[in-house]
């Protein structure tokens, strides 16, 4: 039997820690997999973009270029991959095509082979130049269609932006499932359609597990066509992360598919996680499944964000309000899918919406949604709703790109880096403070002080936890509080445990 070959993209270092562990893993947790990971036969190795880039420097004291040709060192046989957000690079606004270029240069220059191109509102404006930037450099330029399902989206949409994104020179497509949306059936039919209009073009489909269905969806999907799909190794797997890279190949057995990977090399690298993920456990989401999502179409990345910003206002008990008001929101900014940066703009307007009233307090960023700052959104926004986002900004709606509105701005990041203690001088750097100007400076400063890691080992664990009962122990007679209430304080004593 002849088997067609269907290559894999492993997540395990980038998109796989960012869902489970709020992108904290660090480099030096990383390494000892490499060499297994280079050799076990992947199609690619997603291991940058995304929020890596954020995290490396917010958290992590970490260079990301340096990250990055760290990857390349280590998997010289490897395609290395990234995620792109077009237009927005890695930050959260949009940048000049200059500076797009020069970034799409310099992660070329440092190793990057394969660039997942997309579009938060899979608006084609804001693809088109990252899209050329990539092709320009001899890499691969991968256009992506974030999949969400709405009354607006259906079967001939998705052809549709297909056509348009291999229009733009894309060497592949990614159908991009970042809520875990993509039931079975709708995975065949999207790639079956795909394949029969644009014959001989490679699909890639990127899928989270956080409903429990979408193993099978690979599976249609694979049956439909599809070329690659992505996957985590099984220790860095599941909940609001990917499908397992083992399962997907024992799933394949016996079928007229085959992944080719080697498994010996996939069971080190499984054991190595699996050595590695407890330290993080702090970080993790709660959420094993939940296809509540169906409706929420809350993002695997976004559900541990969302319930973080609840608890820091006191809130942690209202998280299933605030899941049933983002479809709300989502309708009112014309049902844009749920992705970086449109899944944090519209979570957290729904998180101000249940704790002070709908629209009452607008974010900045989702008043340029509603009035096209960020591009297109599929479908008519709410013309109320706009009015609100109009006198709480000041600002009038736009149809162009909102890219067209911006001046040459390199000269000035330039200029602005230079200024800053720390600065190396490198285009690396002005692209980083470019990307991230509220945390870069402070990263500059600290670098040479060397990464950190915010992982706990069992030891440092226990030790902290000593430590707590050591505390309690010196505690001998009671304590007193002073409490103020209505005005009046209050002084309690109580006797320790």
């Amino acid at each position: 039997m002849t088997q067609r070959q269907i290559g894999v993209t492993e997540v395990a270092l980038r998109d796989a820690h960012q869902s489970l562990m709020a992108t904290r893993m660090a480099m030096e947790d990383m390494v000892e997999a490499c060499a297994d990971i280079d050799a076990a036969g992947y199609w690619s190795v997603e291991c940058w973009g995304g929020a890596t880039f954020d995290s490396c420097i917010r958290f992590l004291n970490e260079d990301p270029w340096e990250r990055l040709r760290t990857f390349r060192e280590l998997m010289p046989n490897s395609r290395l991959q990234m995620l792109l957000r077009g237009q927005n690079l890695l930050g959260y606004r949009h940048y000049e095509d200059g500076v797009v270029d020069r970034f799409v240069e310099k992660s070329a220059e440092n190793g990057m082979d394969v660039f997942r191109v997309f579009d938060a509102l899979n608006d084609p404006r804001n693809l088109e130049h990252a899209m050329a930037a990539v092709t320009r450099t001899g890499k691969h330029a991968q256009g992506t269609i974030c999949y969400t399902i709405s009354p607006l989206h259906d079967v001939e949409g998705y052809v549709k932006l297909a056509g348009r994104l291999i229009d733009m020179g894309a060497q592949s497509l990614a159908l991009k499932d970042m809520a875990a949306l993509l039931k079975p059936q709708p995975a065949y039919d999207v790639i079956k359609a795909i394949k029969e209009t644009y014959p001989g073009t490679q699909i890639n489909v990127h899928c989270h597990s956080t409903t429990g269905v979408t193993l099978v969806s690979l599976m249609k999907a694979i049956e439909a066509g599809a070329d690659v799909v992505d996957t985590a190794i099984s220790s860095m797997s599941l909940g609001p992360g990917h499908n397992p890279t083992e399962a997907l190949v024992e799933m394949l057995e016996g079928t007229d598919y085959t992944t080719g990977l080697d498994k010996d090399r996939l069971h080190r690298i499984r054991d190595h996680f699996a050595g590695v993920r407890p330290k993080y456990k702090e970080f993790e989401s709660a959420t094993l499944i939940d296809t509540d999502i169906f409706d929420s179409q809350i993002p695997g990345g976004m559900l541990s964000n969302m319930e973080s910003q609840l608890r820091n206002q006191g809130a942690g008990d209202r998280i299933r309000e605030v899941m049933e008001e983002v479809p709300r929101v989502r309708k009112d900014a014309g049902y844009p899918p749920l992705v970086t940066p449109s899944s944090q703009i519209v979570g957290t307007q729904a998180v101000f919406n249940v704790l002070m009233g709908r629209y009452k307090v607008m974010t900045g960023e989702f008043a340029d949604l509603m009035l096209g700052y960020y591009g297109e959104c599929p479908g008519e926004r709410t013309p109320e709703v706009v009015d609100i986002a109009r006198a709480q900004s000041k600002k009038d709606p736009i149809e162009v790109r909102p890219a067209d509105l911006l001046e040459p701005e390199w000269d000035k990041l330039t200029e602005d880096a230079r200024a800053l203690e720390g600065f190396d001088g490198t285009d690396e750097d002005v692209l980083t403070n470019a990307m991230f100007p509220g945390v870069a400076p402070k990263f500059f400063e600290t670098r040479a002080d060397g990464p950190k890691n915010v992982g706990k080992t069992a030891a440092q664990l226990e030790a902290e936890k000593a430590a707590a009962t050591a505390n309690s122990q010196a505690v001998r007679g009671p304590i007193n509080y002073d409490i103020t209430l209505g005005g009046r304080t209050h002084s309690v004593k109580v006797e320790p445990a």
